[in-house]
């Protein structure tokens, strides 16, 4: 199984109703789980502390993050370089760890775009010099809002917006619902996509991300997404619940 973080299991600093339960009972069935999240702005580790505090437990080994995708990218691609960071401590320790040298100015091979909540228009401005020149441009995704606590706070996607808009280059993505975090959470569970079940709360990135490689899905109510979206949409989700303690109910029925 294949859970989102951000209003899935907790928003902000509070767990989400059933959350601990589920998860517990995944474990004492033996279904293997992993966490996918785009926010990029935290390590694994920080991930795990996080959920920890929470009074859910968790291995690093089991949280995939937009991060560790583009890092992974920039690896596929032989790519040669330094390269210049707008996100995060979770974007910046990823991108190391793949090998690459940090740069805080133009004169890089790649452009790696998260969310940056202390971004200034200075590193905005190299950021964009550095496209123009020619540097690869990654994004760790397009979400136009981050939901925290009750509100929508500019995601990485405005970010990436406006160095798109200031060079006119395109960037690539890796985050929900490309294809790439998916598929390191299927290498990590080692399970195929008809056998795998998505847990969501946007339709746009999560439903239609695992539906495209044939993942069944699962939307809950408690982030983004409302019940009106689900019957707006093209591509809809298999089950909808209210929250992961309603998820449970219907599948210890359904078990």
């Amino acid at each position: 199984m294949i859970l989102d973080l951000d209003g899935v299991v907790y928003r902000g600093r509070q767990a989400l109703p059933g959350a601990a339960e589920f998860l517990a009972w995944l474990r004492d069935r033996e279904i293997p789980f992993a966490f996918v999240t785009n926010n990029s702005t935290r390590t694994p580790g920080q991930y795990v502390d996080h959920l920890a505090a929470l009074g859910i437990a968790a291995e690093e080994g089991q949280v995939v993050t937009s991060a560790l995708c583009a890092a992974e990218l920039l690896r596929q691609w032989g790519l040669r370089g330094r390269v210049l960071v707008v996100g995060g401590d979770g974007l910046r320790e990823a991108v190391q760890q793949a090998g690459y040298v940090l740069a805080d100015d133009p004169d890089v091979a790649a452009v790696v775009v998260g969310l940056d909540t202390d971004l200034t228009y200075a590193r905005l401005r190299t950021a964009c010099s550095a496209v123009r020149r020619g540097a690869r441009f990654v994004a760790t995704n397009l979400d136009a809002n981050l939901p925290v606590e009750g509100e929508l706070w500019p995601g990485a996607g405005a970010i990436v917006a406006a160095i798109r808009t200031a060079t006119g280059r395109e960037p690539v993505a890796v985050g929900k619902p490309e294809r790439y975090p998916f598929e390191a959470a299927l290498r990590r569970l080692g399970t195929h996509p008809e056998e795998t079940l998505m847990v969501g709360d946007q339709i746009a990135t999560d439903v239609v991300g695992a539906a495209r490689l044939g993942i069944r899905t699962v939307l809950v109510l408690t982030g983004v997404a409302s019940e009106d979206e689900v019957e707006d949409a093209a591509v809809r989700p298999e089950w909808v619940a209210r929250d992961l303690a309603d998820l449970l109910q219907q599948l210890r029925r359904a078990v």
